[in-house]
C-alpha cells in the first residue's frame, strides 16, 4: 500500500491540460478560461458622472452661487458643448461629462427656479466623476487560467470579448461493475440494490467542469467488462466503480490488465478508500474506484476531483485542509489515514467544533448526506481529546 499523497501525486502524473475551444460568452459559466481575455477600450471609455446632479466648474462652486442650466446629459447622450463661466449642465448618472465641467453637485445639494440653480449651504465635496479608464485600460487582461465566475463574464463582457477560448471539458467514462447492480428505477431481486454511486460522481464531475458518460453497468464477466471498457475508450478519463479488490468475482484490474493497463499503483494506506488504483488503458487515463458508496465518494473528492483540475489546466493539489477543535474524545487510529464523516458547528470560537459520527461503515450513504466534512487522522494517531486540533476537508 502506499500513502495518499503518493496515489494523488502518481494520479495526477496521468493528467495534462486539454486543448481549447471557443464559446461564446454567454456559455462561459462556470468553464475554465485557456485564454487571457484582452481589453478592447477603456472603461469607462470617457470621464463620467457618478450622481445625478449638474455639472459646473469646481472653482465656482460656493454655498449661494447661481448658474444658468445651458442643457441636458442622460447617459447614452453627450453633450456637444462647452460649458462657459456660470453655466451648468444637468447631467445623469453614466453620462459624459461635459467640456469645461470637473465638478458634479449632487441634485439635493440645489434649488432650482427655472433655469437657474442655485447651490446650498453644506453642499459635499464631490466631484463625483468617474475618471476614464478608471475601471480598467485597453490592454488590461482577465488573466486565464481560471474556473470563469458571474462576475468574470460581466468584466469580460464589459472589456468588448463576445467569445472566448476554455478549456475542453474533459470526458469521463463512469462504469459501475457488479451482478448485484440495476438502475434507479428497476424491481431489483432479492439479492441485487440501486446503483447509486454512478450518480453521485456524475454530480461531482459535472459540478468541477468535466462531461460523465454514464456507461451500462458491467457484469461481473470478462466479456461484459471487455465491451464496457471498449465503449469508453474515447473518453479523457475511465473511472471504474467496484470490481477492483481481491475477490474471486473481482475482474476490473485483471480485465484491463489484459487490456493494455499500465497501472501506476494499487491500495493505498487510507480508510475508506484501499483498493484503489490507476494507471493508463490506451489513450484514457483510468481510475478505480472502491464499491462501497462512502469510498467511492470520499475517493472522488480526494482524486478524482484534482485530475479533473489537472485536465482544466487548473492548479491540481490536494483538497486544501482546514483545522477544527474536536467535540468529543477519540482512540487511538490505525495504520491508514482515516477520512471520517463528521459535522462541523461554528460558534463564537475562531475555530469550529467538529464531530465525527459514531458510525463510519463505507456503506452508509445516509451518513455521509449528513456530513458536512472529512476529519482527517494521521496513521497510527494516538487517543485525542475533546478539545483537540484536528484538520479537516469541506464537504
Amino acid at each position: 500500500m502506499i500513502a495518499v499523497a503518493q496515489a494523488l501525486e502518481a494520479c495526477l502524473a496521468l493528467t495534462a491540460p486539454l486543448p481549447s475551444e471557443e464559446i461564446a460568452l454567454q456559455d462561459g459559466l462556470g468553464r475554465v478560461l485557456a485564454a487571457p481575455v484582452t481589453a478592447m477600450r477603456d472603461q469607462p471609455p470617457f470621464a463620467a458622472s457618478a450622481m445625478d446632479g449638474y455639472a459646473l466648474k469646481a472653482s465656482q462652486a460656493s454655498a449661494g452661487a447661481q448658474f444658468r442650466v445651458v442643457g441636458e446629459a442622460p447617459a447614452g447622450h453627450m453633450w456637444t458643448g462647452v460649458l462657459q463661466d456660470g453655466e451648468a449642465l444637468r447631467i445623469f448618472t453614466g453620462a459624459p461629462l461635459p467640456e469645461g465641467a470637473d465638478r458634479i453637485i449632487i441634485q439635493e445639494d440645489i434649488t432650482r427656479e427655472g433655469d437657474v440653480i442655485t447651490l446650498k449651504d453644506g453642499f459635499d465635496e464631490g466631484p463625483h466623476i468617474r475618471a476614464a479608464g478608471n475601471d480598467f485600460r485597453i490592454g488590461d487582461r482577465l488573466e486565464a487560467p481560471r474556473r470563469l465566475r458571474p462576475q468574470d463574464l460581466a468584466l469580460a463582457a464589459s472589456m468588448n470579448a463576445p467569445r472566448l477560448q476554455v478549456t475542453r471539458k474533459p470526458e469521463v467514462a463512469l462504469i459501475a461493475t457488479g451482478d448485484e447492480l440495476v438502475m434507479p428505477g428497476s424491481s431489483p431481486a432479492p439479492d441485487q440494490i440501486i446503483a447509486s454511486n454512478t450518480f453521485g460522481l456524475k454530480a461531482m464531475i459535472e459540478a468541477e467542469g468535466g462531461h460523465a458518460r454514464l456507461l451500462p453497468i458491467a457484469r461481473d464477466t470478462r466479456e461484459s467488462l471487455e465491451t464496457v471498457f471498449d465503449l469508453a475508450s474515447s473518453a479523457d478519463l475511465i473511472v471504474t466503480i467496484g470490481g477492483a479488490s481481491v475477490g474471486d468475482h473481482d475482474l476490473v484490474g485483471q480485465v484491463a490488465q489484459d487490456m493494455g493497463l499500465e497501472r501506476a499503483f494499487y491500495k493505498i494506506a487510507m480508510r475508506p478508500g484501499k483498493p484503489l488504483m490507476a494507471g493508463r488503458l490506451g489513450k484514457s487515463a483510468m481510475l478505480g474506484l472502491p464499491g462501497n458508496p462512502v469510498s467511492a465518494m470520499v475517493c472522488g473528492h480526494l482524486f478524482l476531483v484534482p485530475m479533473l483540475h489537472g485536465f482544466l489546466g487548473l492548479p491540481a493539489a490536494a483538497p486544501q485542509r482546514f483545522q477544527a477543535r474536536l467535540a468529543v474524545d477519540l482512540p487511538p487510529n490505525g495504520p491508514r489515514e482515516h477520512y471520517m464523516r463528521a459535522t462541523l458547528e461554528h460558534h463564537s470560537h475562531p475555530l469550529p467544533q467538529i464531530t465525527p459520527f459514531t458510525r463510519q461503515d463505507s456503506a452508509l450513504l445516509s451518513v455521509f448526506s449528513q456530513a458536512g466534512a472529512l476529519m482527517i487522522r494521521p496513521p497510527h494517531q494516538e487517543a485525542l481529546k475533546a478539545g483537540s486540533m484536528v484538520d479537516y476537508l469541506t464537504l
